[in-house]
């Protein structure tokens, strides 16, 4: 039977032949990564039994860590599906460490992290963020942070037990799972539904440790972070519960000009909204900071400096509020 497409194919044929044409526009892999990557997708993807899978995830971990085209091909061969399933399915810590760092190579290609939610990826990655070891909590966290860069997957997984988990590896990782968590935390929290969540998970006391921890090198994502959460009210009852106010002062002052941003960003919202926070902030030396922050901070803190000023000098005539809490 003739197609009107050509005359004598069938519609069947021809887009048959328009799919190898589409394939062979894509960039291929070099020739040995393209039959090693075919043989380990098909292994996945026809072996029930998971002898075997251990090898095939930890070489396309390989593949991916630095080609876009081998991610691409993976991606092609439709195996981000089976790796999920190989993650949620593996009683292997191993196989599992390599499936999420594979999901996380994966990731870093834009047009890929929505083929990885719709796979539903989170969950069983956020387990690996709970009870894998150093390196796989690590790599977990780093793949949350890869998929919430996309706006719309910050919500979804912002639904999931991620928050709590990521606010554990904050508080016990390595330095590497600290960063990794406070970089994946910054990111979930600009939607304004996780910011709740993440303060409610107990993330306000170890970012606040992270000031003044110089050995961490963490002050700046911690900083970053409370400036997040400072602008909703659950979080700035939270900072003021734990004293953070000396702290924030004493880096008003200090010569981080990013850092210097950051603590007045958070110090306005606190005191824009309790006096007892104007009062103390003016008892611990805040205004003469800001006055040098005014005139030589960035525009954004020089900005942020002259509304505190304003609020000080509204609150002048008061020589403590009603109620006044000292530190």
């Amino acid at each position: 039977m003739c197609s009107p497409i050509s005359g004598s194919e069938s519609v069947g044929e021809a887009a048959d032949k328009n799919a190898v044409g589409d394939m062979a526009k894509e960039k291929m892999p070099a020739e040995e990564d393209r039959g090693r990557i075919d043989n380990w997708v098909t292994h996945l993807t026809t072996q029930s039994q998971p002898i075997g899978h251990r090898d095939a995830i930890q070489g396309l971990r390989g593949l991916t860590k630095t080609s876009s085209i081998n991610r691409d091909y993976i991606a092609r061969k439709g195996a981000i599906p089976v790796v999920v399933e190989v993650l949620k399915d593996s009683h292997e810590p191993e196989v599992k460490k390599h499936a999420v760092t594979l999901l996380l190579n994966l990731s870093i290609t834009a047009t890929l992290k929505g083929t990885i939610m719709a796979a539903g990826a989170v969950e069983p990655i956020v387990e690996v963020l709970k009870h894998g070891d150093n390196e796989a909590r690590e790599n977990a966290a780093a793949a949350l942070f890869s998929l919430s860069a996309k706006g719309a997957n910050g919500v979804v997984i912002g639904n999931t037990d991620a928050i709590p988990a990521l606010v554990q590896l904050l508080i016990d990782g390595t330095r590497r799972g600290k960063l990794d968590a406070a970089t994946a935390i910054f990111d979930l929290c600009i939607c304004n539904e996780n910011k709740a969540r993440a303060v409610e998970a107990g993330v306000i006391p170890p970012l606040v440790r992270l000031l003044t921890d110089k050995n961490l090198r963490m002050v700046d994502h911690a900083l970053s972070t409370l400036a997040l959460l400072a602008v909703h009210r659950q979080g700035q009852a939270e900072i003021g519960r734990v004293n953070a106010l000396p702290i924030l002062v004493d880096l008003v002052a200090e010569s981080n000009p990013q850092n210097r941003e950051n603590a007045a960003c958070v110090l306005l919202e606190l005191c824009s909204n309790d006096p007892n926070n104007v009062y103390n902030a003016t008892k611990l030396g805040l205004c003469g900071a800001l006055g040098e922050l005014a005139s030589t901070g960035t525009a954004k803190a020089r900005r942020k400096a002259k509304k505190l000023l304003e609020i000080f000098r509204h609150a002048q005539h008061l020589t403590g509020p009603p109620g006044a809490r000292s530190i």
